[in-house]
């Protein structure tokens, strides 16, 4: 037979055993667009804005519905009833973490979040307990929040006014306070080694945000033989996790077991703890992932919204002003602002509630799956099957909150001025895999927000009407665009 027909005839087969497995699975699962074989729904998906393509979709489909990122079947949950029954009532059967080819070959199956089963439940629970005993949600941890919101300050002193990007000192902050938690010290911010950290997290967070990683999310062969940004992350992490390794080694010289000074300390007496334990999940390689995971974490996520929030501040003049009033009213221009304020300060709870609910920091949410064979809502989702819920359906739905894409801080008051609470926030997620770092977010948001609001008034590098609020984009995570400002000291 001619080779050529051979290839065409092996081609068509294989598009017809593709076509059969994809037929076969759809049968219990919830309905969706019909896929490709091998492409699945990608034509109907805009990667540069999944909220929108899933938003539409579930307007002919329900709030639960498949569709194919490639060949395999994602199950979407859309809108707050379906997201909370699932990640809530079935809190274990959805607490696994959804197969993500980047990460996995990033993180071997490590680490605190993209890690899974007994590994995954061991090293959370361990790493709450150790972030608790040093005093996250608590006064302790409050303190070099209140240290490093007084060295942000200076560090904003020294532009005298003249304008600036944020980007790199709003990152600086937060990521001295998780060095404080796992290293046990704090960089100046013009050390060498802290300001290629910050770059390696800076320029690792726009590659993940995008279009090319969520290509490669769907088609994982690209990875390994296609140039691009994924092999820049991948250097990146390296590098980075050869400086975590440097430092874990300098921990295991001097640690003293009676007295751990931080995160690293307590680790590396847990594998001591447990080095006659051949199944033991506590290795040095588990250690340095998971350092990077709560070093990653607990920098970007924080320094972004607050990135987003004086970019809305500078937009929204009036909310500034009423901010400053209430911040003077409150706390007044000498005292240190603590978390005790806060109760007293509904207008500035529910601005950072709003900025959170507004920018809608990761759109669809970290990926789930099941960690077995779930009937949900009459639909058989098989164990493995990957779960993306739509965040973004909850923080926007527009009867909980009126207009919801507009920046009004009114969606979280009531009549009276009163700080209202609602159960459409979950920026963290929800559920048992809900963020680890919430109560630190929470603090450092507050506390690094008003601190600077007291010392300063923000003025925009252009003309307000110019400033633009659109994300840069919104597939894996939101980013605002780039812009200068000036911070006139009061």
């Amino acid at each position: 037979m001619d080779p050529g027909l051979v290839l065409v005839f092996s081609v068509f087969c294989l598009f017809l055993l593709s076509l059969w497995r994809q037929r076969s699975g759809r049968d219990k699962l919830p309905p969706g667009p019909t896929p490709l074989p091998i492409i699945g729904n990608i034509l109907q998906i805009n990667l540069k804005d999944m909220r929108k393509s899933l938003t539409n979709l579930s307007k002919v489909y329900g709030p639960v519905f498949t569709v194919y990122l490639g060949k395999k079947p994602t199950v979407v949950l859309h809108g707050y009833e379906a997201v909370k029954e699932a990640l809530v009532d079935y809190g274990e059967e959805f607490s696994g973490r959804g197969k993500s080819p980047m990460p996995e070959k990033i993180t071997k199956g490590l680490g605190l979040i993209f890690s899974n089963g007994k590994y995954w439940k061991e090293t959370r629970r361990f790493s709450l307990m150790t972030l608790r005993n040093f005093g996250m949600g608590k006064r302790s941890i409050e303190d070099r929040v209140q240290e490093e919101a007084r060295c942000l300050v200076e560090e904003l002193r020294k532009t005298n006014g003249s304008p600036c990007d944020p980007t790199f000192i709003l990152g600086c902050a937060p990521c001295n306070v998780i060095c404080s938690i796992i290293f046990h010290n704090r960089f100046h911010y013009d050390d060498q080694n802290f300001l290629v950290i910050m770059k390696r997290l800076n320029e690792n967070i726009r590659i993940l945000g995008s279009s090319w990683m969520q290509i490669c999310r769907f088609f994982p062969g690209f990875i390994n033989y296609f140039p691009g940004s994924h092999n820049r992350l991948l250097k990146n992490i390296s590098e980075m996790r050869t400086y975590v390794l440097e430092k874990i080694k300098e921990h295991q010289a001097s640690l003293d077991i009676n007295n751990p000074r931080d995160f690293i300390d307590c680790f590396l007496i847990k594998m001591e703890e447990e080095k006659h334990n051949q199944e033991s999940l506590f290795t040095e390689e588990s250690l340095v992932v998971t350092v990077s995971d709560l070093f990653a974490a607990g920098t970007e996520t924080t320094s972004t919204t607050l990135r987003y929030a004086f970019l809305l501040m500078m937009t929204h003049p009036d909310v500034l002003a009423k901010l400053q009033e209430e911040i003077d009213h409150v706390i007044g221009r000498q005292r240190i602002p603590c978390m005790q304020d806060r109760s007293n300060m509904p207008y500035m709870d529910a601005v950072l509630h709003e900025t959170q609910r507004y920018i809608d920091l990761v759109p669809a949410g970290m990926p789930r799956s099941a960690t077995c064979d779930i009937k949900f809502r009459n639909y058989h989702i098989p164990k493995g099957t990957t779960i993306l819920p739509s965040l973004s359906s909850v923080l926007k739905d527009n009867k909980e909150f009126p207009n919801p894409e507009k920046f009004d801080p009114g969606h979280f008051l009531d009549e009276s001025g009163n700080f209202k609470k609602s159960d459409y926030f979950m920026p963290f997620s929800s559920g048992k895999r809900i963020c680890v770092g919430e109560a630190l977010a929470r603090m450092e948001l507050f506390l690094f927000l008003t601190t600077i609001l007291q010392h300063f008034n923000l003025k925009s590098a252009v003309d307000p009407k110019d400033l633009d609020t659109t994300p840069v984009t919104k597939g894996f995570i939101s980013l605002p665009p780039k812009y200068q400002m000036c911070f006139i000291p009061v």
